[in-house]
């Protein structure tokens, strides 16, 4: 898998690294400091929706509750 850092895990005092690998048909995530140890991996589009839930309604499409 090709592992990449999140843009947004250099802030602080670096305990909050998280890394992505995007796969055909989902997307896994680890914690970089514990590269090793297990992944979280789901199915592409209930990553898209996690992520689009977390930026809150204005990324909602007209679809969404």
């Amino acid at each position: 898998m090709n592992w990449r850092k999140s843009t947004y895990s250099d802030g602080g005092d670096g305990n909050t690294c998280v890394e992505i690998a995007i796969l055909p048909t989902h997307i896994s995530l680890r914690d970089s400091k514990n590269p090793t140890r297990a992944t979280l991996t789901v199915p592409a589009p209930a990553f898209t929706a996690l992520i689009n839930h977390l930026k809150g309604p204005s990324s909602w499409n007209s679809e969404s509750p």
